[in-house]
Formats: C-alpha cells, structure tokens, sequence
C-alpha cells in the first residue's frame, strides 16, 4: 500500500514534528468504535521540542503567525495520530477540528487564524476527506503561551 498522505507531504515541501509527550496524565490519541479522538496539540517545527508561535493574537502574534500557528499544530496532531496509530492513510475523514486561539480581548478573528489547519488539511486529504465541522474559538490562555490549540477528531478506514 502506498502512502498517499506521506506522499502529499512530500510534495507540499512539508514535515511532520517528533511527536511529544503528554505534558499530563492523558495520551495524545484513542480509538473508540472506529474514531481517533486526538488530545490538544500545539504549534512545533520539526527539529524542536519549544512552541513555534507563542502569545496573544493580534497583540503578540500577528494573525498570519497564528495562521501558520494553526498549520504546525494540525502537523504535530498528524505526528503523534502517525506515530501512535502508524499510517496516516488510516484516516478516512476529517471529522471535526476545535480550535482555540490565545486572543486578545475583543479580538473577533479566530476563524482565520484556524484556517491555517482547515486548509492544511484540505491540501493533505481533499475535498471529500479533509472537509470537517470546525469551532475556532478565544481564549484567555493556553499551555505553555502557545497561540493556538487544535483538537482533531478522525474516522478511520474499516
């Protein structure tokens, strides 16, 4: 079996992060009746174990940087569901992302920062699988000052 998604990786010049360990008493992915319910994960480039993007958005990270906040957290999501389940071709669908955005008071804008992973995961998956129910919401904090949260929600292939 080919790996349709590693491939696609591949050709959009993208890598997946080591994935880290629980910063808790949980594990980053269960399986249940056939759904991967994935723990929150936060933005980290390949090669580090630090938050990539961290701060309130808009006043200490531009929406930009929350949107591409947004890309590396689906990336390291991806990395823990690839290293604890083994092949990310055993997503079938993109069911649901919930995206929490480390916001300003007042600040409105959560959605196009969370669009970072909605469109990451249009281009990995596409239409038919990537295309999810979405909540992008603000918060007052998240851990370790991160600037956006994801938690994603996947059903696998029978």
């Amino acid at each position: 079996m080919t790996n349709r998604i590693e491939d696609r990786l591949k050709e959009l010049g993208l890598t997946l992060p080591e994935p880290l360990p629980p910063l808790g008493a949980y594990v980053p992915v269960v399986v249940a009746k056939g759904i991967a319910y994935m723990a929150g994960h936060g933005p980290i480039r390949p090669g580090s174990s630090a938050p990539a993007v961290t701060g309130r958005v808009p006043s200490e990270c531009t929406i930009e940087e929350g949107y591409e906040a947004a890309r590396l957290a689906a990336l390291s999501a991806l990395a823990s569901f690839r290293a604890e389940l083994g092949d990310l071709d055993r997503i079938a669908r993109v069911v649901r992302l919930f995206g929490m955005v480390q916001s300003d008071p007042g600040f409105d804008r959560q959605p196009e920062v969370v669009n970072g992973a909605s469109e990451l995961l249009l281009e990995l998956f596409g239409e038919k699988r990537g295309r999810h129910a979405r909540s992008a919401v603000g918060m007052a904090a998240l851990p370790r000052n991160i600037s956006v949260e994801l938690e994603l929600t996947f059903e696998l292939v029978e």
